[in-house]
């Protein structure tokens, strides 16, 4: 590989680390052509993006774009290395847990996460990221915990009505 060639995949890789908030560092060396060729069509059919590239390249991307922001990263980067690009966080962790339960398998092997800022090393980390909620559904949430209070101050409302009418109907009654 010539230098321009090498600056080409540095480019490319910099694109996608630039469009997606999300990405997992995965080894898949000891995975038989069929198994890659099944994971990639798995992240396919998932919209997640698989790159496989030289560690050397993937750290010159990364420090291209800001040399400390993925410290935690570079360290993860030996061995074969294969890229999982993906808007929704969760949905590479997913890909990788179902793959080892269909193939009986430890294999791909996470490295390590960046998602939003935040670097999660090592394959004990798989299964904190298969529950991590996405953004819509954080905020979806926090509207429903917002609304709550709402909705009880206006069914009190509501109900403060017939209690009214019920303590009227009572005076009258006590009246008559």
């Amino acid at each position: 590989m010539n230098k321009d060639q090498k600056n080409e995949v540095i480019e490319a890789l910099k694109e996608k680390f630039n469009q997606y908030n999300n990405f997992y560092v995965t080894n898949t060396e000891s995975l038989t052509v069929a198994q890659v060729t099944k994971l990639r069509r798995i992240c396919f059919d998932k919209n997640v993006e698989m790159k496989v590239a030289k560690n050397t390249l993937i750290k010159k991307a990364l420090e291209s774009i800001d040399s400390t922001k993925f410290t935690g990263v570079y360290e993860s980067l030996n061995g074969v290395t294969a890229l999982l690009f993906s808007e929704n966080a969760k949905e590479p962790a997913l890909i990788i847990s179902s793959f080892r339960a269909e193939s009986k398998g430890e294999k791909p092997v996470l490295k390590a996460a960046y998602i939003d800022s935040s670097i999660f090393v090592g394959d004990k980390e798989l299964e904190s990221l298969k529950t991590l909620k996405s953004k819509n559904d954080l905020i979806g949430e926090i509207i429903g915990l917002l609304q709550s209070p709402a909705k009880n101050v206006i069914s009190g409302l509501n109900a403060g009505g017939k209690l009214a009418s019920l303590v009227k109907a009572l005076e009258e009654r006590a009246q008559a």
